[in-house]
This record gives C-alpha cells, structure tokens and sequence, in this order.
C-alpha cells in the first residue's frame, strides 16, 4: 500500500500544478506509472473518489477561493487559466457544486464567510450557506490587536520534507510518520528543529475530510528523492504577511481569517502560492496547549 500511496502522491500533486493542461486519465495513469485501468481503481480506493470527481472539484475550488479572494482578475481569466473552455461551462459546473452561479457567490462571499457548507434542506435540495465568521469583525480585530503581532517580510527560500494528509484528522498522523522518518535519518529530534503544515487547500472552499495539507519538516539541505510517502518539496522565498504569536489549536481560525482581514484591509494580494504555519514549540509540551506559532501567506 506504501508504494501505491507514493504513485498517488505523484499524480495529486502533478495535477495540481497542471489544472489548465491535458489531465486525461491515460496521461495522469502514465504519471503514476500504472495502466489506466489499475490508476482508476487505485485512486479511488486511497482518495474515496474518482479521477475526473477530483479534477473537477480541484478546479472549482482553487475558482471560488479565486473569485472571493483576487476581486481584480477577470472570471474569464480565472476559468480559462483552470481549462474550462467557456464561461457556460464554467458556470454550469461551478453552481453544480455549490448550488449558487460563479457571479452570485463573488458578490457574496469575499467579506463575510469563513467556510462554504452544503446542507440538504427538507426538500432535498442542496443549499450554499455561508456561514458567519466565529466572532464579530469588530471583536476579532480586537482580539488581532492583542493577539497577533503582523508584519511583512521576506522570507527564505525553505527545503521540506513533506507527507500528504487527506482531510484534518490525518494531519497528525502524517506528522508521526513524518517523524518516524527523520529518527531513521538521524534528523529529529535534534535542536530548533522547525516542523510546517502547508495548506494545498482552502478550508473555506474544501470539506474538511478532504482538505490536503501537507505535514512538513524543515531541512537544512533539499531532499534529493522521495522515501516511501516522505517527498521532497520547496516553498520559494518572497514576500510573505506574517502573523505571529503564541496560541492554542482552537484559536488558529481566528488568526487565518485576521491575516486576511489585514490582507484586504491593506491592499495586498496573495499569490500563487500556498499559505503555511510555521511551529516554534510544542503544544504537548505547554502546560495550557499553547504553541508559538508563525502564520504565513504569500503576497505580491
């Protein structure tokens, strides 16, 4: 099974780079180096759906979060740049999946939602709820004030080994594996050791039991090849808003949605890069499950 999850891997993240190109499933099989009959049924046996379920969702998820989040790129250019080949198609599919058109939910969703949920109403039609934020605007910037110390900087560039988690409640396991790893490999524990989780996903636009994450630790030099589900990634240096403090794991969503308050706020864009957290101690290791932890999002 550790091989198969390997080949899967290396499909995932082959279509994630590549949602504007040819994403046939003889050319994602011939990625993963398996035949396109065993592909299929390998990849639903690991994800729990199948290759083009994926894809699609893949491309109108990375829309929405687009749509809410960069007001200023045309949604021409955002379902083009994702490969949908007109805007009847993009629009079909995207209110598909979330029961709303692309133009309705930007108007909507920027500043006043913190997660999409679908929910089956009585009549078995399926609804787009936008649920409010945890706390009040105001309250959550008084909080971000007390809280939350934001700054933007450059940043290195970061070599990582990395283990993919499907939905939250395998990020931790990943991070046990990812561990059991670097005792192998004589890298943990060792001191300042630097662990990261890397959201390939948006918990806004995602469900949670198949948001990717990847679990990651940082290393001084690149890992030259993939070792089992251990892969070898880099986050590229540039300029990043960066929020930090110490908190526990219930308070992580209210600095998410504070840094891009601050985001917007301040006229920053975020680039085509994927947002991290960076861990500077333990929380089992703090008597009240606190962490002092850097929150990371790439911007322009």
């Amino acid at each position: 099974m550790e091989e198969h999850k390997k080949r899967i891997i290396k499909a995932i993240r082959y279509i994630d780079n590549h949602l504007d190109a040819d994403l046939s499933l003889e050319k994602i099989a011939d990625v993963a180096m398996y035949s396109s009959f065993h592909f299929h049924r390998i990849f639903k046996l690991i994800t729990h759906e199948t290759l083009q379920n994926y894809i699609t969702r893949k491309k109108i998820e990375k829309s929405a979060f687009y749509l809410a989040a960069k007001k200023n790129l045309e949604m021409k250019e955002i379902f083009l740049d994702l490969g949908f080949s007109n805007h009847s198609v993009f629009s079909k599919t995207f209110k598909k999946h979330y029961g709303i058109s692309p133009s309705v939910f930007r108007n909507s969703a920027p500043e006043t939602f913190h997660r999409i949920l679908q929910i089956e109403s009585k009549n078995g039609q399926v609804d787009t709820v936008f649920s409010q934020y945890i706390c009040h605007v105001e309250n959550l910037l008084n909080w971000t004030k007390m809280n939350l110390k934001i700054e933007v900087k450059e940043l290195p560039e970061m070599n990582v080994a990395s283990v993919m988690s499907l939905g939250i409640a395998n990020v931790e396991p990943s991070f046990n594996i990812l561990i059991e790893w670097a005792k192998k490999k004589h890298l943990f524990p060792r001191d300042n050791v630097k662990m990261i989780s890397i959201y390939n996903d948006s918990c806004k636009v995602t469900p949670l039991d198949k948001v990717r994450i990847h679990a990651c630790m940082l290393l001084d030099e690149k890992l030259e090849e993939q070792s089992g589900v251990v892969f070898s990634e880099t986050i590229e240096a540039g300029k990043f808003i960066l929020g930090s403090g110490e908190f526990t794991l219930d308070d992580f969503e209210k600095c998410w949605v504070s840094l891009f308050l601050w985001m917007n706020e301040h006229h920053y864009a975020m680039r085509k890069a994927f947002p991290f957290e960076i861990y500077h101690s333990n929380f089992k290791e703090h008597p009240e499950g606190k962490m002092i932890v850097d929150f990371c999002i790439p911007i322009h």
